[in-house]
């Protein structure tokens, strides 16, 4: 969570809301890191989740990360939540829980709906307070 917490800083430093992420193989290596590019790309698809799930699949030159955790700073929406579904990732870390749009449990529950063809576990609020701090400053000197 410290890496995926680093790269989203540096979202905020672009412009991003502060969302980082990185994928982990079964062995815990990192294979896979993304942030926020949504204003750097104009990208609306360039969540950190969907960033740093690509950069996994590269590495492994597969699409299916079995086996694999998704560590993310903010509890994935429903495109990130579905793309880790597809890629069929063991489970998520998350820091903050997103009481607007999250996927994995607090508004919606994508990952474990019991007509999934895969479901994923969930494991929330690790660093919760660095995570939610970032999004509170973040979004505090824009309004």
């Amino acid at each position: 969570m410290g890496r995926a917490l680093e790269l989203a800083s540096r979202a905020a430093h672009d412009g991003d809301v502060p969302v980082g992420a990185v994928v982990l193989d079964p062995a815990g290596t990192v294979i896979g890191e993304g942030r926020n590019l949504r204003e750097v790309e104009n990208d609306p698809t360039a969540h950190a989740e969907v960033v740093a799930l690509r950069e996994a699949a590269r590495h492994t030159g597969s699409w299916r990360l079995d086996g694999c955790t998704l560590v993310v700073t903010l509890e994935p929406c429903p495109m990130c939540a579905g793309a880790a579904m597809l890629a069929r990732v063991a489970r998520i870390v998350l820091g903050a829980w997103d009481p607007k749009l999250g996927a994995t449990g607090s508004v919606w529950d994508v990952v474990r709906d019991r007509r999934a063809t895969h479901r994923i576990e969930v494991v929330g609020g690790v660093l919760e307070d660095a995570a939610s701090r970032q999004l509170l400053d973040f979004f505090g000197e824009r309004r």
